[in-house]
């Protein structure tokens, strides 16, 4: 393992290379990633790739320095002190991310101002302030008894490690990493080998806010062989995953063998219901919203969409004539709208489900090819696609595509309606389009997911919970409940009567002599 200490990236051959960050060094290894421009298929960098040798080192690092309490035992005030230079940081390399997120992860690049800038900054600079209001410790239910008193602490669990995926690299870097260090925790992030560029960026910026060495820490490497190791390592104590499902069963798993806290962002088969009564020019833009984020790549998609039969035709028909005014092409043109999907592999497997959905009977209405002419003779494209005449019992309407397909559904009643919407294994995020705030929120409430949107999609708010029901995952992140999952709660009493209990102990004990 050779180390560097300068900066995350050298030049290689006139191409960036970028070391992983461990123990506060840049650390290099003897094999790398090339890192690929999805919308060109030109090489953007390359990374070192990463060994379960590294991952040991990673949690070494991070155990040492939260035994040695540099960073745990710094007061809530002074952590959120730190963050708050983060967020000066992030602020002063706002153009430079955004072209990260958009060479990196086909971002288009308003989008990737949002995303990949926008909201981490946001975000970041909330656990700052919540760092500042959080009760650390508070009195107990009996504090203030002339006898005893109690309190209850929040303090860190240890080395927490992230697993971060490709689809939004640094938000969801942002929201593993940024409320366990604000808690007082070590982190470990393992980052996405298609997409490391921005969390070792983010250790940049952490450690020149004056974040101990050893306290964030960056490792590449595949997941079946790093990501496994830690999620096994018994130095760790807290697994955050996003991921699919089928990982973060395996996850799970794992971690069971030394009883780690583990929180879990798994998949999605978002519905989005819309009502008779909805606004339908909202309703319309919404729905697309809903599914075309980021080219579809995004778990907590709309991609089921529930239409009322009194308007399937009319809604149906408004929403691919709004299709045809969308740009999809070269990601860095401010202009654009639609990128690329992440790579080849991700490219045919969305291909498999539409022709899935073909042979199944639903009717492809719009889209459903590879994007032909100039500016797509390279790079990883899938036309927006909606499907009509799906079934819930379809493969299109029950397993997640991670792609920008549309699945929609005709209903009779709203009962019928929320009894499609929950038929499903999963329970990440919904939404309800309607004019009646009233009768909105009664579907609201019967539907079986974390978040649920009115007249809205992908509204994640900082200071709300974020999580999934049954197999869409556990645990929350974002809002207080973050802060809830990277601590524990410790229960102090005190005896301030200055004698022995002789009743209590007695039970044990016997009666002394004397008593």
């Amino acid at each position: 393992m050779t180390a560097q200490t300068d900066s995350p990236a050298v030049d290689r051959n006139g191409v960036p290379h970028y070391r992983m960050f461990i123990g506060g060094t840049w650390v290099d290894s003897g094999e790398q990633y090339d890192l690929i421009n999805p919308a060109t298929e030109e090489l953007v960098a390359t990374a070192a790739k990463g060994g379960t040798d590294h991952a040991d080192a990673a949690v070494a690092a991070a155990k040492r320095t939260f035994d040695d309490g540099v960073w745990r035992n710094t007061p809530p005030v002074e952590r959120a002190a730190v963050l708050d230079r983060v967020v000066a940081g992030l602020t002063s390399r706002i153009e430079e991310l955004t072209e990260i997120g958009t060479r990196e992860g086909g971002f288009p690049l308003r989008l990737s101002q949002a995303i990949c800038v926008g909201f981490p900054l946001l975000h970041t600079q909330h656990f700052a302030d919540l760092t500042r209001r959080y009760e650390w410790e508070r009195p107990g239910p009996v504090a203030g008894q002339v006898l005893s008193t109690q309190l209850v602490r929040r303090e860190p669990i240890g080395v927490c490690v992230g697993i971060v995926p490709w689809n939004f690299p640094l938000i969801l870097t942002v929201w593993k990493a940024i409320p366990a260090l604000a808690a007082g925790n070590s982190v470990v992030i393992k980052t996405d080998e298609k997409t490391p560029i921005a969390a070792l960026e983010l250790a940049v910026i952490l450690r020149e806010a004056g974040l101990p060495d050893g306290a964030f820490n960056v490792v590449t490497g595949d997941g079946e062989t790093v990501g496994v190791h830690l999620t096994r390592h018994p130095d760790v104590r807290m697994i955050g995953f996003t991921g699919s499902t089928e990982i973060g069963r395996q996850v799970m798993r794992n971690a069971a063998d030394t009883i780690k806290r583990v929180t879990l962002e798994l998949g999605g088969k978002g519905p989005n219901i819309v009502l008779d009564d909805a606004d339908l020019d909202a309703a319309v833009d919404g729905s697309i919203y809903a599914f075309l984020l980021h080219a579809g790549q995004a778990c907590e998609s709309g991609t089921r969409l529930l239409l009322p039969a009194s308007l399937h035709d009319e809604f149906v028909d408004r929403l691919i004539a709004r299709l045809k005014t969308l740009r999809i092409g070269n990601p860095l043109d401010p202009a654009t709208d639609i990128g690329p999907v992440m790579s080849a592999d991700q490219r045919d497997r969305i291909l498999g489900y539409i022709e899935a959905g073909k042979r199944e009977g639903a009717t492809l209405a719009h889209g459903g090819g590879v994007p032909s002419g100039p500016g797509f003779e390279r790079g990883f494209w899938v036309e927006p696609t909606v499907f009509t005449g799906v079934s819930n019992d379809m493969c299109i309407a029950r397993e997640e595509i991670f792609g920008p397909v549309l699945s929609v559904l005709r209903y009779d009643s709203v009962d019928e309606a929320i009894k499609i919407a929950n038929d499903t294994e999963y329970g990440l995020a919904g939404a309800v389009w309607s004019q009646d705030i009233p009768r909105a929120l009664e579907v609201a409430n019967q539907l079986q997911a974390g978040s649920v949107w009115i007249n809205d999609y992908h509204n994640m708010s900082q200071h709300m919970p974020f999580g999934g029901f049954k197999q869409s995952g556990t645990g929350r992140e974002l809002g207080p409940d973050a802060l809830d999952e990277f601590t524990e709660a410790k229960a102090i009493t005190i005896d301030l009567s200055g004698r022995v209990d002789r009743r209590a102990y007695g039970l044990v004990l016997g009666t002394p002599p004397n008593a």
